[in-house]
């Protein structure tokens, strides 16, 4: 692949060059092995594409029918009412017109996640309250925190990403369902579940019924990612008759394609190849990330979704893998340098069939370790616990306990951060997960750890792969103590859902340009050093189809 071609990802700010333009400058009408675009490798089948193909003279042709016809027997498929959904021409196409409709001037978004949750609503002059996902936890979301900064910052939209893009971090049903009715006096509430479909965590781990019956919850599905077939632009989202029938109505009569009716009418008789599709796709993802971690000093965060997100090793710097994959291995890589909340330093890896995964580790290896242009990883590579550039925000954190208020809580020991000189602390204030010492010391810099994975919570246990793949080893820590809480200011009475799901206490609105206790403000995560990229009805289908909850199992 000509070497030019990496220039294309310097004219896109916000994503990938498309494979359709990579194709182009390749010189010879090949794109390369994608393991850049989350898509589901084994669906459609080949029949499938070959049905599609012999009646594509028709599909492109005629018009489609409208929207409601298609919607009904996507409905029927999946056994919901199709007055509580609105199909869109892509997720993309609905988080617009959630944003135009139902987002009044404010929306709370974890951050690192998929990038038109804080890109559209900047667009149209939303103010984006971010609350950071802190690499030392692991891109771990607490809800209960996340709430707590909410409230805190006054914020009248919240989006929660299941699992969320690009971490694959996941959040329990019963855990969203409360945060859901903790946030009951919000003006929305979005649960993105576009890539839940690979996830295995829980037999029904789906909001689509609880969201029915709320008020202000809206679910997003994608049916792109899950059938392999970005290229239609499709998706759908579940709310209460209310709330979609007002995104409804701003629709386009023919906002979806031939295509997209096309493939939602053949679904109904490929349940079993769609149910063996996902199957695969979560055993791929577990001998994927035992491959990956089999690498010196990369490490490989747990996923639900169908791709994994990584951490190079110390020295590696993201844009240049990413372009000697592209131009040395005709491997496809996304680099999360451009990515709020991530640096340059996380490539997020979709996962593919073995055959794939075998090339791009070679490519791995012969990249960041080998000798032929120079190793990117200038050592021998033993990582670090904490180096990246989004360790600047947790630094920020961890030294102003999210109020902009400095000698507060130091980091803990283990972090890979030396502690600051004596700095007088508080320890009711300390915020953090981990003990702090009770008096003031400097202790002296750790030694790099074999391996750099840091410790973070996992809800459940995931299924594990036939050969066990390495597991980071345990970071010392001080001697235990009572994991601390945040001690917030007198607050007024509680809100009854708030108290009675057990979330923080509000603590009322934050004047703008000050950053809440547990979050960072906009401008604050984009102005950090560190977080910028680098230069350079239909008839029922067989029972192998979700129910209403979207999420049935089998294969």
């Amino acid at each position: 692949m000509s070497g030019n071609v990496t220039s294309l990802f310097r004219s896109t700010a916000a994503h990938s060059p498309s494979m359709a333009a990579l194709t182009r400058e390749s010189g010879d009408g090949a794109g390369p092995v994608d393991f850049c675009i989350p898509c589901n490798p084994y669906f459609p089948t080949p029949a499938m594409f070959d049905e599609m193909a012999g009646r594509l003279r028709e599909i492109v042709t005629y018009y489609p029918s409208g929207a409601d016809t298609i919607t009904a027997e996507l409905c029927g498929l999946l056994q919901l009412p199709p007055q509580c959904v609105a199909m869109g021409n892509g997720s993309t196409e609905l988080i617009t017109w959630l944003d135009h409709l139902l987002v009044r001037d404010s929306l709370a978004v974890p951050v690192p996640t998929f990038g038109r949750w804080t890109d559209q609503p900047m667009e149209t002059g939303k103010r984006v309250d971010m609350f950071p996902l802190q690499e030392a936890g692991g891109f771990a979301l607490d809800l209960g925190q996340y709430a707590e900064f909410v409230r805190a910052r006054g914020t009248r939209a919240v989006v929660v990403c299941n699992p969320n893009n690009p971490d694959g971090g996941y959040l329990h049903k019963q855990a969203l369902v409360q945060f859901m009715d903790a946030m009951a006096d919000r003006d929305l509430v979005v649960v993105d579940e576009s890539f839940l479909e690979f996830a295995d965590a829980e037999a029904e781990p789906s909001v689509v019924q609880e969201a029915m019956l709320r008020p202000n919850v809206v679910v997003l599905r994608s049916l792109g990612k899950n059938f392999g077939l970005h290229g239609i632009r499709f998706g759908y989202l579940v709310a209460n008759p209310a709330l979609a029938g007002q995104v409804r109505a701003m629709l386009p009569k023919w906002n979806l394609n031939s295509f997209a009716e096309h493939v939602v009418f053949m679904l109904r008789d490929h349940g079993p190849e769609y149910a063996q599709s996902l199957h695969q796709v979560r055993r791929d993802r577990l001998e994927m990330a035992a491959r990956l971690s089999a690498l010196p000093g990369l490490t490989v965060y747990p996923s639900q979704g169908n791709f994994l997100f990584v951490r190079l090793p110390v020295g590696a710097e993201g844009t240049a893998v990413r372009d000697r994959m592209l131009t040395e291995h005709r491997v496809l890589v996304r680099e999360c340098g451009n990515k709020i909340g991530s640096s340059s330093r996380f490539l997020r890896l979709v996962v593919r069939p073995q055959v794939d995964v075998r090339r791009l580790v070679s490519g791995l290896e012969q990249v960041l370790y080998g000798t032929g242009r120079g190793a990117a990883v200038p050592g021998p590579a033993t990582g670090t616990g904490y180096s990246s550039g989004t360790a600047a925000v947790d630094r920020l954190m961890s030294e102003t306990n999210g109020a902009g208020l400095r000698q507060l809580a130091p980091p803990a020991v283990g972090t890979g951060m030396p502690l600051p000189a004596a700095v007088p602390v508080a320890p009711a204030a300390a915020p953090g997960p981990m003990p702090v010492p009770t008096a003031p010391q400097r202790v002296p810099e750790p030694a790099p750890l074999p391996q750099p994975a840091p410790p973070y919570p996992q809800p459940v246990p995931l299924p594990q792969p036939t050969a066990p793949y390495p597991q980071p080893g345990p970071v010392p820590h001080p001697a235990p103590a009572p994991q601390p809480t945040p001690v917030p200011a007198p607050v007024p009475a509680p809100a009854p859902a708030a108290a009675a799901a057990g979330y923080p206490l509000p603590t009322g609105p934050t004047p703008p340009g000050v950053p809440a206790r547990g979050g960072l403000t906009a401008a604050q995560v984009r102005g950090t050093n560190g977080l910028d990229p680098v230069p350079a009805t239909g008839r029922p289908g067989p029972q192998a189809w979700p129910d209403a909850a979207g999420m049935g199992r089998t294969g």
